[in-house]
């Protein structure tokens, strides 16, 4: 049953992984999407033409959020497709050797608030916005990540923290904020460099964890908290949580 009617919803870094999966799911429930990206506009044009072929209605936007202009091509799209009055907050990096040594924190803190701060000036009370992060960055003060990951992990703690400074003003308009905290997921892109990186951190992960989750599986746990009836600055911890909980 759909759950979602009425809803336009715009999903950053949806042209792949678990982004494209919350696009589908989101739609498939009856929210109408704007599917986000930086520069793979064929991947979002096949999600896109997915999304419509099972009845859904969908947009490709390409926008880079790091610069003026492309949160709000990302909200002109919303509007053309309804009210925006959901906002999914899911692209990250900072993993890149080629944008510069300060792009993870313009990425994961600045554009993060640049995107709420352009959607916001728009959605109305009753909207919600859903910041997606990981255990590694969210528990990052406390507990100890892999080397390869810290700058990132850091830049998006910082980023979830400048989001959190927002809520009062946020509660001001009637709009709340969720954060959802994932363990490593199998077959991100993040998770294979990570792997890479340091060779075996995948299997040590899923023998501390029990599992990790598929990306399908983080999908549908984020597409739930868009409308799951919690306080707004809920975090909503999905995986392998209780260790980095039992250390933090």
């Amino acid at each position: 049953m759909a759950t979602l009617e009425g809803t336009t919803a715009i999903v950053t870094g949806s042209s792949r992984g678990i982004g494209a999966d919350v696009a589908q799911q989101l739609a498939a429930q009856g929210a109408a999407v704007v599917v986000n990206y930086r520069q793979k506009a064929p991947r979002a044009t096949k999600v896109v033409a997915g999304i419509e072929a099972a009845g859904g209605r969908a947009v490709a936007v390409g926008a880079d959020l790091t610069t003026p202009e492309g949160p709000a091509a990302l909200v002109d799209a919303a509007s053309g497709l309804g009210t925006l009055n959901l906002l999914v907050l899911n692209a990250s990096g900072g993993m890149e050797t080629s944008m510069g040594e300060d792009y993870a924190l313009r990425l994961n803190r600045d554009a993060q608030v640049a995107m709420l701060t352009a959607a916001t000036d728009v959605m109305p009370a009753g909207s919600r916005v859903v910041f997606i992060t990981s255990h590694q960055a969210h528990f990052i003060e406390k507990v100890r990540t892999m080397d390869a990951y810290e700058p990132v992990a850091r830049s998006k703690r910082a980023g979830e923290d400048a989001l959190r400074e927002l809520i009062p003003s946020l509660t001001e308009k009637g709009i709340s904020l969720v954060v959802v905290s994932g363990d490593m997921i199998e077959g991100t892109v993040t998770a294979t460099l990570l792997d890479r990186a340091t060779p075996g951190a995948i299997e040590a992960r899923r023998q501390e964890a029990g599992r990790l989750y598929s990306v399908s599986e983080f999908a549908t746990e984020i597409v739930r908290m868009a409308t799951a009836d919690v306080p707004t600055g809920h975090t909503e911890y999905v995986g392998g949580a209780e260790d980095f909980l039992a250390k933090s």
